[in-house]
């Protein structure tokens, strides 16, 4: 079995409240869930308004798919436009 996690930094500079924030990760959220066949959610940063970390994460018996996947869904996230990205992290973990 081979797991792939994505962690993803968002800014959202032109956020200014919580709600706001919520609302722009729900949209990348459902998004993401109703394109490719990984899990999502957020992993850091909930008290701040302009900056949010999510997690995502996708299994599989290839390793090459599973981190193709999760870059396509970093590609994905990016050309939404809903939000600047920042730092990335991507790791395959072989059982």
């Amino acid at each position: 079995m081979v797991i792939g996690v994505l962690k993803l930094v968002l800014i959202l500079p032109e956020n200014h409240s919580l709600k706001g924030k919520r609302s722009v990760l729900r949209k990348i959220q459902a998004r993401v869930s109703n394109r490719f066949n990984v899990s999502t959610t957020e992993c850091g940063d909930q008290d701040l308004w302009q900056r949010a970390l999510l997690g995502f994460a996708a299994a599989g018996s290839n390793p090459r798919i599973v981190e193709a996947t999760l870059r396509e869904v970093m590609e994905f996230v990016h050309r939404m436009g809903l939000a600047e990205l920042g730092e990335s992290e991507l790791r395959v973990l072989h059982e």
